[in-house]
């Protein structure tokens, strides 16, 4: 909408004109010469520009208001403006009677065109001229330009007459938005006049729904360009989903259907209510102040909200840190549940602009006896509607009932629906809340063989489900300041619900095979989906989430009409829901007691069915990049080796039958080399080995210990691309030395490679097998040929003393661009745990990932006389876990307090000094 520039107080404070124009007659009546006088009007303009702009900054500085902050900018630049035209027709091309020819309009057009300008944004003009451009003209417009690229002004300009000004927004959507929001600022007012006259006849009045169309089409094409979320980590509050854009389409298309300029005329026009235009003005000030603080910040033109700007705008709006939430997230909620109603108020209300338009055009009322009816509600077209505007306040339960019946129709919730469902969420009161027909109604669309997760999105932008389910209703908008989850906790939790469903369908099977056989085999399906719902519905309160959350499943579910048994399963799921992923990803699925300490918290194989299926979906939907197949295999592992011992299979008798059958297995395998080698070589492996390795890699891994063996060769190296683990694996061959896996780990991250998982095997014989698991930094196996080679050149050059790896990756530090990990803070832990393992000491790092961090460590516990024997690499966007299983150089568990201290502080150090 226009800005009221009538709010702008004390103007002159800003720029004052008469002030500036005296100034500039006394110099042009001084005797300096003319290029003298026209550098001393510059000299005028730009300190009238620094002084204005100072004068703005620290308004806004004080009151944070935005809409004044942009107003003030926009008028500012209008008296600049007008200075400068007046001081040049004036004195440089005066004309007491110019022709047609020689008249001129400067027209904003625009955000400008609105009276909105941010501080540092593109001024947008239009120079306005007669079908016959004098000379004149053209010099007035040259100067006009040349002075404002003079004061560093960014310009966005075109010249032009009315008629080519009617004849491109024919061509143009974006030029005949343009038109219909400019403003004119000074010249001849008469042009400007004839140009808005001849547009609204040709345009305002005859195509309507043509522009509407096309501004919807943009907007999409706009949102799919931004990532097609409100939720994205780094959100443009400019072009991005839920951005200001968004309200200049509600805006544009109000101003074209309904001739509306101000917010007023929306609620005079019964577009809005009074609430929904307040809704919109609270919207836009917030949006206003944060562009603001942007530009401020960033010191030029920026509109994304980036992690390194989310910290500082945070503390200049005054979000502090709270339990359960940093200022940053308390910042980025509150900009969510922005961007969410800017996307209620343009979806919403562009879509009844739409249908209000073509209800209009229609000659003939259709009687409402021959409209069609379904479950009580009526259908317009392919869309559901209420029967009157007052159903939802006379019978609250219709809200839920129109969703069960959009969603077992399949047919659309008509605009108006959605509206009225917004407007009357105040009768979803307590005693509705607990009415059990509402409360099946909604596990009806919670677990519907459909897939219920648009629909439930759908009751989430409404409001619904936040003001049925008070306890969601505290997430949604939730966002962790961190570059792994990708959605807000709402977000977040509907897309794994429509996993859940997507894998009972069959529609995520090839995906998730495993998956998709189990959960045909749960027994109540309910507790899986009401589980899902509730997982993280306890995030961002001051404690665990895990467990908070299954105390609200606890006083949830009952109220859900789950029974006793179903309510403590679901608790149980909430409270455990990341058992399986900690276990997979950060112990040794070989190790027995991992396997026996994972079933004794399981102990059944429902629960064991409905946390894979959990687990699965959780991941999955924390980001389109975040599940890949090396997850799958683990998780795939886990749930067999604990489903066979809850069946009765013995943990270790099962060890010795398979170590057993692997070896003869191995043993036929080998049959090509020579039989005294090959039952010696198999002699001197450790068992854990055949634990670890499947036929195929043992088989390979002897192949080349034998050519080693045989040459006398110190290593080995060699390498297989595993493309379902979406992994490259590389098994080292070598003598047997301290320092052997950190420089391997060194040298792969010096060659541009994440190490995702390692093992090491100590051999009798004195040399050792160091298998790792690496990725591109894409995420894939991508181990090309000459990348393997480029890898063993950096091996062999760290192992013979060629290359130093401390020297390289500080060489690489001073080189590199800050990395996105520096934005973050993650507090660093040393975690020991001798009771997770039967053998050996458990090390947790956890901190921020950096540049060779897994190097840093290893070879940091190898310099405490600390023998590594398996490594289980996980990174969490900027955070890395890191969990080893150590030795003492005794080949004992670290016992002694002192030793763990030790470790524990220098380990710390690492952590707070990564080079990023």
């Amino acid at each position: 909408m226009f800005a009221d520039i009538s709010l702008l107080k004390a103007r002159k404070k800003i720029l004052d004109r008469s002030k500036i124009v005296a100034e500039i007659a006394a110099i042009n009546d001084s005797d300096l010469a003319e290029t003298a006088v026209q550098d001393s009007w510059k000299l005028i303009f730009k300190q009238a520009l620094l002084n204005g702009r100072k004068e703005i900054q620290a308004r806004f500085v004080d009151d944070n208001d935005g809409a004044l902050a942009v107003q003030g900018h926009a008028f500012l630049m209008d008296q600049l403006l007008r200075l400068i035209y007046e001081t040049f027709v004036r004195y440089v091309y005066p004309a007491a009677n110019p022709t047609d020819g020689e008249r001129v309009a400067l027209v904003a057009v625009g955000g400008y065109g609105r009276g909105e300008l941010a501080p540092e944004s593109d001024v947008d003009l239009l120079f306005l001229h007669h079908y016959k451009v004098s000379p004149r003209v053209e010099q007035i417009v040259e100067d006009i330009l040349y002075s404002l690229w003079d004061l560093g002004l960014k310009i966005g300009y075109a010249s032009r007459s009315i008629d080519e000004c009617l004849a491109q927004s024919k061509k143009d959507w974006t030029i005949a938005t343009s038109i219909l929001e400019s403003r004119f600022i000074c010249g001849e007012r008469a042009l400007f006049a004839n140009l808005s006259r001849q547009f609204h006849s040709q345009f305002v009045t005859q195509k309507g729904m043509a522009f509407l169309q096309a501004k919807l089409q943009e907007r999409a094409k706009r949102h799919h360009r931004m990532g097609n979320s409100r939720y994205v980590l780094e959100p443009n509050i400019k072009d991005g989903k839920g951005g200001l854009r968004d309200l200049h389409t509600l805006y544009w298309t109000a101003r074209f259907l309904y001739g509306v300029k101000t917010l007023d005329g929306l609620a005079e026009n019964a577009i809005l209510t009074r609430r929904e235009v307040k809704n919109f003005a609270n919207a836009q000030q917030f949006l206003w102040k944060l562009r603001c603080h942007l530009h401020y910040a960033a010191r030029r033109q920026e509109d994304r909200l980036t992690f390194d700007l989310q910290p500082e705008i945070a503390d200049r709006l005054g979000y502090k840190d709270r339990a359960g939430a940093l200022g940053v997230e308390r910042l980025m909620k509150h900009y969510f549940l922005i961007a969410r109603t800017v996307g209620e108020l343009t979806r919403i209300f562009v879509t009844c602009f739409e249908a209000d338009y073509n209800r209009k055009k229609r000659m003939v009322k259709i009687p409402s006896f021959l409209k069609r009816s379904v479950d009580g509600f009526l259908v317009e077209g392919q869309r559901i509607t209420s029967r009157t505007r007052q159903q939802f306040a006379d019978q609250p339960l219709d809200m839920l009932k129109i969703f069960k019946a959009a969603l077992e129709t399949g047919l659309d919730i008509h605009p108006d629906a959605l509206r009225l469902i917004t407007r009357n969420l105040r009768k979803i009161t307590r005693e509705m809340m607990h009415n059990p027909l509402a409360n099946r109604l909604f596990i009806d669309i919670l677990t519907h063989q459909k897939d219920p997760e648009l629909t439930l999105r759908h009751m989430n932008e409404c409001g619904l489900l936040g003001k049925f389910l008070p306890d969601f209703g505290r997430v949604v908008a939730q966002m962790q300041y961190d570059m792994y989850h990708i959605y807000t906790t709402d977000e977040h939790t509907i897309r794994a619900i429509g996993i859940v469903n997507g894998i009972e369908n069959g529609r995520l099977q090839e995906d998730h095979p495993t998956s998709s056989e189990i959960i045909t085999h749960i027994i109540d399906r309910r507790v899986l989906y009401v589980a899902v719902l509730l997982h993280d519905i306890a995030k961002g309160r001051k404690g665990d989430h895990s467990i908070l959350g299954a105390e609200v499943a606890h006083k949830l579910c009952p109220r859900l009409g789950l029974d006793l048994e179903q309510t403590e399963t679901v608790a149980w799921l909430v409270r455990f829901h990341l058992l399986m992923s900690e276990t997979a990803f950060h112990r040794d699925l070989e190790d027995p007691k991992t396997i026996t300490d994972f079933v004794d918290v399981v102990k059944s194989p429902e629960r064991l069915k409905l946390l894979l299926c959990l687990t699965v979906a959780d991941i999955r939907a924390v980001g389109p990049k975040v599940w890949n197949n090396w997850k799958a295999r683990l998780l795939r592992d886990l749930y067999y080796r604990a489903e066979d011992v809850m069946f009765g299979g013995l943990v270790t008798e099962g060890r010795e039958n398979l170590i057993t059958h692997k070896k003869s297995a191995l043993q036929k395998a080998l049959g090509g080399l020579p039989k005294n080698y090959v039952e010696t070589y198999i002699q001197t492996l450790p068992l854990s080995y055949f634990l670890a390795n499947d036929l195929g890699a043992m088989d390979k891994h002897a192949n080349t210990a034998f050519v080693a063996d045989t040459h006398k060769a110190p290593i080995a190296i060699d390498f297989a691309s595993e493309e379902d683990n979406q992994a490259t694996c590389m098994w080292v061959y070598a003598d047997d030395h301290p320092s052997l896996f950190a420089c391997l780990s060194g040298a792969i991250a010096l060659a541009g490679a994440s190490v995702i998982d390692a093992k090491i095997f100590t051999c009798q014989n004195g040399r050792v097998f160091d298998i790792f698991w690496f990725q591109n930094l894409d995420g894939q196996a991508g181990a090309t040929l000459k990348f393997q080679d480029k890898l063993r050149e950096i091996i062999h050059a760290v192992l013979a003393g060629r290359l130093i790896l401390n020297q390289e990756f500080q060489k690489r530090a001073k080189s590199r661009l800050k990395s996105r990990n520096a934005y973050f803070s993650v507090a660093p832990r040393v975690l020991f745990d001798n009771k997770a393992s039967d053998t050996h000491t458990v090390i947790e790092v956890n901190g921020l990932d950096q540049d060779a961090i897994l190097y840093r460590l290893t070879a940091s516990l190898n310099h405490l006389g600390v023998h590594i024997g398996k490594a289980k690499i996980s990174t969490y966007g900027e955070q890395v876990v890191d969990v080893f299983y150590v030795k003492d150089i005794f080949g004992m568990k670290i016992e002694r307090k002192e030793k763990k201290e030790q470790i524990r502080q220098e380990l710390m150090q690492i952590l707070a000094n990564a080079p990023s």
